[in-house]
């Protein structure tokens, strides 16, 4: 689990970020700067705005566009006439302070669609803003953003780096906070934003190397984009009330299993009544409870959710009576868990004393029952024995729930 959080945070944003720094350090690829600089943007704008309509992402919308305004911005400044130095220069730290700015707020705020009165008004904040900087600059108010060239400590390291302290500062508020906001959430797009913003950042870094910001910009949008279809991929193979592996994963596993093998399948006692006498909110609690339960199951079985109060192990390598122990004690972990119902004035967060605390009014009993087959001459393959399985389970539902049948075995 932990293993899992840690690469969501990494993947596939590092990845991407290393892959653009190789691009940019590496001499052999220097003929192809130019060219990539010229397509690469145009590309990933094109492909974030179409994948943020059609998935109803609004936050990469939102994103690709803070990134393009400051590419575009910084693309057609020019550092090299003294006349106009100082102005560029004001400019140029005016976007590398909104932009870590925007992206982090980006970060945190909820989908709350694209074509929605509130995501009309989150367009408007983002373009208004180059218009605002312009009539403020326009207007000579320019000293409105004398605080950019502030130097907070005196350090011959920082006046080494081509951007302004409170530039940075901001960066490191951003980077620790989208570090904070995936901690939370522990989601890839979440920890993605903190890659984009780490590439946004390179890319103010070599503002002075064209075209290496304007392929840092691109990077950091593509790493959006990518956490995007990451997310959207499993969301496709993986339940989002339970956290398990779904159906379409199942099948995908059944094309990896080795010759030997066997499939339990689960079904949770009385579901249709739990959800009739004490609600669906209730019943969704009981299923998360049966997957944490799943997720422990010894013998290395893997879980899925197959359907409705249904789930699935898959035991690989071993035979029923191998697996046979495992899903008894799985029975009898579940059957002997006592559930809970919550109290109406128990509160949502464990007190810390707990004899205070309201005590639950009723223990609702839950157990499930299994249905175990394995691979062999007449089954051979997953679906067959899937069904071999399913069969054992209406055994066991009919010899009394709350037990383990085996396939072709007659149990007492």
């Amino acid at each position: 689990m932990v293993l899992r959080t840690i690469s969501k945070f990494f993947l596939p944003g590092s990845l991407l970020l290393i892959a653009t720094l190789v691009f940019l350090k590496v001499e052999f690829f220097s003929s192809l700067w130019s060219t990539v600089a010229d397509i690469y943007p145009y590309t990933v704008f094109t492909v974030a705005l179409l994948l943020g309509w059609r998935f109803s992402r609004s936050r990469l919308i939102f994103a690709i566009l803070v990134l393009a305004i400051a590419d575009r911005t910084i693309f057609y400044l020019n550092f090299e006439q003294p006349q106009s130095l100082e102005l560029h220069l004001r400019i140029f730290n005016i976007v590398a302070f909104f932009t870590p700015i925007n992206i982090m707020l980006i970060a945190l705020i909820k989908e709350r669609g694209i074509f929605t009165l509130r995501g009309m008004g989150r367009f408007l904040v983002i373009l208004g803003q180059p218009f605002l900087f312009y009539q403020i600059i326009k207007y000579k108010f320019e000293y409105a953003f004398n605080f950019l060239d502030y130097s907070i400590i005196q350090s011959a390291f920082l006046d080494r780096i081509p951007l302004t302290q409170p530039v940075l500062l901001i960066y490191l508020l951003a980077f620790l906070i989208t570090i904070l906001n995936y901690i939370l959430k522990q989601d890839v797009v979440e920890g993605n934003f903190f890659w984009a913003l780490v590439t946004s950042f390179f890319a103010f870094l070599s503002h002075a190397i064209q075209p290496f910001s304007t392929i840092y910009f691109s990077s950091a949008g593509l790493i959006l984009i990518a956490s995007v279809l990451e997310y959207s991929l499993s969301m496709a193979f993986r339940d989002e009330l339970t956290g398990l592996p779904a159906r379409r994963s199942l099948n995908d596993t059944f094309l990896k299993l080795p010759n030997r093998y066997s499939i339990a399948m689960i079904d949770v006692d009385n579901f249709k009544k739990i959800n009739d006498q004490y609600g669906h909110d209730i019943g969704d609690q009981v299923l998360r409870m049966i997957a944490t339960k799943l997720l422990k199951v010894s013998g290395g079985g893997k879980a899925f959710r197959y359907g409705g109060e249904e789930f699935t192990l898959i035991f690989a390598g071993k035979s029923v009576n191998e697996t046979k122990p495992h899903v008894e004690d799985l029975r009898e972990t579940i059957s002997t868990n006592r559930f809970f119902l919550r109290n109406d004035k128990r509160p949502k967060k464990k007190p810390q004393d707990l004899s205070s605390a309201p005590k639950s009014r009723k223990i609702i009993p839950i157990s499930v029952s299994i249905g175990v087959a394995e691979r062999d001459e007449n089954h051979d393959t997953p679906q067959e024995v899937l069904k071999a399985a399913d069969k054992a389970l209406l055994r066991a539902k009919k010899a009394g729930r709350d037990r383990v049948r085996i396939y072709g075995k007659l149990n007492p």
